[in-house]
């Protein structure tokens, strides 16, 4: 068989459809998206790899495509369009997420993490969030999911925290990204109760779950006990930052 044919034999196995015109092996990833297999090579074999605008035909003024990879071999060639599936699985989850697409979330309204923008976060209770982390595990997508609990005191701890970070006591020279990466890990190690509940890649048990979760919020609140607040005249705030992930020598201290 061909290259193309054997591409196309592995994709099938894995439930994706392909089609092929002329030198060219078509991958629909989404009605807007789709990858393109153009064979170079044959003998050795390869192919170069793009992804393409699937709604406009070539010969459009308007297409565009992008090489991205070039691929050498059957087990390539499938990895490359699971990388590109499971990349739009990723950002369908959290749109469905943010815009509450499922009525069993209508009760939640998730917003974007201020750090990791695969994680998303829904206020529940009086002071516990749901967080859905959504990560890629050999081509797979998986969603991590949290109930975390915080203090009452947590609007007051913030503020302090905020005066801890931006104050006097850090280097100037730290960028806003530092400073955010550190006020997190503040936040993170000091503030929160979690319950786990669970990593999932059924995304309809995923849903049930998220609403049971919401029912719950309430009591799974009152059943968890914050850490306490620590006092910021004894605490350092350098000593919760990463220190492998600023080089200080490299910051002018003279500004």
């Amino acid at each position: 068989m061909s290259f193309f044919e054997d591409i196309a034999s592995a994709l099938d196995a894995e439930g994706i459809e392909s089609r092929v015109h002329d030198d060219v092996m078509f991958v629909p990833i989404t009605p807007e998206i789709e990858i393109q297999f153009v064979e170079i090579d044959p003998h050795l074999p390869a192919a170069n790899v793009y992804i393409a605008d699937a709604a406009v035909s070539e010969d459009d003024d308007g297409f565009q495509s992008a090489l991205v990879s070039v691929v050498f071999s059957v087990e390539d060639a499938v990895a490359r369009v699971g990388e590109h599936v499971a990349t739009n699985q990723v950002v369908t989850l959290l749109r469905d997420l943010l815009q509450g697409t499922d009525e069993r979330i209508s009760d939640l309204s998730f917003y974007p993490d201020d750090i990791d923008p695969t994680l998303v976060r829904a206020d529940v209770g009086q002071s516990a969030e749901i967080h859905v982390g959504v990560s890629v595990q050999e081509h797979s997508v998986v969603a991590h999911v949290k109930f975390v609990v915080t203090s009452h005191e947590m609007d007051e701890w913030l503020d302090e925290a905020i005066d801890e970070v931006w104050g006097p006591e850090v280097p100037a020279a730290l960028s806003e990204e530092d400073r955010a990466r550190l006020f997190n890990n503040l936040q993170s190690d000091l503030s929160e109760e979690v319950l786990v509940l669970g990593d999932f890649e059924d995304f309809d048990k995923l849903f049930d779950v998220l609403s049971l979760a919401s029912d719950q919020a309430e009591e799974w609140e009152s059943q968890l006990d914050p850490l306490d607040f620590p006092d910021f005249g004894d605490v350092d705030p350098l000593d919760f930052f990463d220190e492998d992930a600023i080089n200080f020598d490299d910051i002018d201290t003279d500004n």
